[in-house]
């Protein structure tokens, strides 16, 4: 497809909260792939999906992906309440009520980032907000800033080379199974070097000061790689914990950027610990 969208791993679940997961730079949502099967008893589950040419500015990105939730939510309301009338005992009718649909939003690195615009422009939408290795640190990092540029620079074939170089700072390889190395490899072999190249601009241009995060007042729940050789998450994530007013930090302690690739990495068991399932 070429355009923003979801998808759904999944058959849908009426009766389940939403889960949103936002990628990180990859962009397509299919590396979420590891934690879907303990997360489905629990969940009804949407993956974000970039095309792979997109160069979209923050707000419309925001509010492209906003009114996404909302048509999820929209769409899949009405007929969760006709289930709860149908349930109902013939002499005892009840006027039909609106229904909340429970979301959960999950944003990992560049999608963490997307997740705390989203959750700033409709934060009515959301009820538990989950943020891993949010890159909102990247525009601090001098060394970072210069990726757009280094990377618009390099001939598609040396991209390719540099873009697998990066492996070893994104994940810690005896932590990672194989089929999941080489499904981190497929995904970043496919983004152009001119889409990856705007991905870390935007990030370049993304002032997480500027949010207004003291005003979210949902659980919110970080979880940060304490071995991630590409961004500070630990010093981002004690940051970030002290701005949310009802905010918890979990580090992993052996696990690089993307955690969610390794294999000891079970969010289903991160969120319980935490009280983050739904009841």
């Amino acid at each position: 497809m070429g355009s923003v969208h979801f998808l759904s791993p999944k058959p849908s679940k009426i009766d389940k909260p939403l889960f949103v997961f936002l990628p990180g730079m990859d962009g397509t949502g299919t590396l979420f792939r590891s934690q879907i099967e303990r997360l489905a008893p629990w969940f009804d589950i949407r993956c974000l999906s970039l095309p792979l040419t997109d160069k979209t500015e923050w707000q419309p990105l925001t509010r492209q992906v906003t009114q996404l939730i909302r048509q999820e939510v929209a769409e899949r309301a009405p007929t969760e309440q006709a289930q709860k009338e149908k349930a109902l005992p013939a002499d005892n009718p009840q006027p039909a009520q609106s229904v909340k649909r429970s979301v959960y939003l999950c944003g990992e690195s560049f999608g963490g980032c997307l997740a705390m615009q989203v959750l700033t422009v409709a934060p009515e939408l959301f009820d538990r907000v989950i943020l891993i290795n949010p890159a909102s640190s990247f525009r601090r990092l001098p060394w970072m800033r210069l990726g757009p540029f280094l990377t618009r620079q390099l001939p598609n074939l040396a991209y390719r080379y540099s873009s697998l170089g990066m492996i070893p700072f994104l994940i810690e390889p005896s932590r990672v199974a194989k089929p999941n190395r080489r499904a981190l490899e497929a995904a970043m072999d496919k983004v152009p070097a001119a889409t990856a190249a705007w991905r870390m601009e935007l990030l370049s241009r993304f002032n997480v000061e500027r949010l207004p995060l003291e005003r979210m007042t949902h659980p919110v729940l970080l979880i940060v790689g304490g071995n991630d050789r590409l961004l500070p998450s630990n010093r981002e994530g004690k940051s970030l914990v002290q701005r949310f007013p009802n905010a918890k930090l979990t580090c992993l302690p052996k696990s690089g950027h993307a955690c969610l690739l390794e294999t000891e990495t079970n969010l289903q068991q991160i969120l319980n610990q935490h009280q983050f399932l739904p009841e």
